[in-house]
């Protein structure tokens, strides 16, 4: 796949996904990013970049506190994963209005959602 004009770049990229605005030059390639088609797919992904490395530490800490079976600190971890995943794909709309704002750029009007994005 080519790059989008204004792509940031993995450093950049992962600067998006924990939240941080892009400068100016990348307002193309978050436009793309929240606005296409797959738009939702990103937002996903973006968090699973996120939380993954959070889980796998919290797996690690709650087996070396906690005397109990793996199993035990697994199943903790995959419902925080499941949760934060379900939150962040019904939430979708408002985070992508959020950080569109935050590049100042125009929040599209979904009829689908049968009311203006927040």
């Amino acid at each position: 796949m080519s790059r989008l004009p204004g792509d940031p770049g993995p450093g950049g990229w992962l600067r998006f996904a924990f939240g941080f605005r892009l400068p100016p030059e990348n307002v193309h390639w978050v436009r793309h990013e929240l606005t296409d088609a797959g738009w939702r797919g990103r937002t996903v992904l973006r968090h699973l970049v996120v939380i993954l490395p959070i889980c796998a530490v919290l797996v690690i800490v709650l087996a070396i506190l906690l005397p109990t079976p793996l199993w035990v600190s697994l199943t903790m971890v995959a419902l925080i994963l499941c949760g934060s995943t379900f939150t962040v794909a019904a939430y979708a709309d408002d985070i992508r209005a959020t950080r569109l704002r935050q590049h100042g750029l125009p929040v599209p009007n979904d009829p689908d959602l049968g009311r203006p994005a927040h």
